[in-house]
């Protein structure tokens, strides 16, 4: 038994066996390169170029924040890279209906996909053709790739490089939106602010002209002369003295509220000025959020299907099925058929 079982595992029994089936299995080797160098041939598979946009995400989306404010750290540079966060959001953005829908109109691939406009499920489609053909990922680098896959070379680089010139678009439209309704905000808080001091300094300017000019400095010099005019018997003196010194005990409150609330306004006024300036740079200026590390091109060579790894994959598992199918087969003829005993009826 041990014998039979050693025997049964000798390599000279693999050897045998190759050669006594050589033929057989060279013939479908054979077959299944010719096949397969057929099938996967340009009459039955289209060829695809394969073209791809790398960048890398900004760390800053606010060009105020990143040139103008005072309290600006490193990753407010508008030169930074951006990190794993900055580029999910790059990633969310390009997988957009928004993006999608641009590409698709602009570069008219529902006719180019050949996708038949009156049919049903026309956009389920077309969406699931961009899907298969169009592929964003983050790379272990952190940038982000964008990869387009067509049967035209050309069409496959301008697509890519029109959807990074979207992400810009999109991403901009985006927070204009927030941005724009920001200043707006701001504007309203800074130019009711202006009005209110223009007011106040209206008020000042009228009690100037009344003779209030620094209620404290002119009560004591008013005073001092008093006291002078008083002790030289000065009455013409003393009456215009007395007189200015009603006219700044009538109006003193008001001029010092008045002189009080225009210095803390201008205070305000100045702070708010600095936000009215942030505001409207990022409400009008738009800031790219992206640097570019190589654009698509043209490929010169198609990068599906792979040919050879279609031959050989097909050429490996036929000759596989093949082997097994001997094997079966003589394992079959060496199995003994069973004989049942004969039931004699009486």
């Amino acid at each position: 038994m041990e014998k039979e079982k050693n025997k049964a595992f000798d390599s000279s029994d693999l050897m045998i066996f190759f050669v006594k089936w050589f033929k057989p299995l060279l013939i479908v080797g054979i077959a299944a390169i010719v096949f397969s160098v057929l099938f996967s041939s340009p009459l039955f598979i289209t060829p695809k170029y394969k073209s791809t946009v790398v960048m890398f995400p900004t760390a800053t989306n606010s060009l105020s924040k990143a040139l103008l404010s005072e309290n600006t750290g490193g990753k407010q540079d508008i030169l930074e890279f951006g990190e794993q966060e900055q580029a999910e959001q790059l990633l969310q953005i390009l997988n957009s209906s928004e993006i999608r829908d641009r590409i698709v109109e602009k570069h008219g691939l529902m006719a180019h996909y050949e996708i038949d406009n009156s049919s049903k499920f026309k956009m389920t489609r077309l969406f699931k053709e961009y899907e298969n053909n169009i592929k964003f990922r983050r790379t272990e680098f952190m940038a982000v790739e964008i990869a387009v896959m067509d049967k035209d070379p050309q069409k496959a680089a301008d697509i890519a490089n029109d959807i990074s010139m979207l992400l810009d678009t999109v991403m901009n439209r985006m927070q204009k939106e927030r941005s724009v309704r920001g200043f707006e905000i701001v504007e309203r808080e800074y130019m009711g602010l202006i009005n209110e001091i223009k007011v106040m300094e209206d008020s000042m300017s009228t009690l100037r002209k009344l003779g209030v000019h620094d209620y404290e400095s002119q009560s004591q010099v008013i005073t001092e002369q008093l006291a002078i005019a008083l002790a030289a018997n000065n009455s013409r003196g003393v009456t215009a003295l007395e007189n200015q010194l009603e006219v700044l005990a009538e109006y003193a409150g008001s001029y010092v509220s008045l002189r009080d609330a225009l210095e803390h306004e201008k205070k305000q006024l100045s702070h708010i000025k600095s936000k009215y300036e942030e505001a409207k740079v990022d409400a009008e200026q738009n800031l790219p959020h992206k640097f570019i590390v190589d654009r698509a091109y043209k490929a010169e060579k198609k990068s599906y299907p792979v040919r050879w790894l279609i031959v050989l994959i097909t050429t490996f598992f036929s000759l596989l099925l093949a082997v097994i199918t001997i094997v079966l087969i003589e394992k079959i003829k060496t199995v003994k058929p069973v004989s049942f005993p004969q039931i004699n009826s009486k």
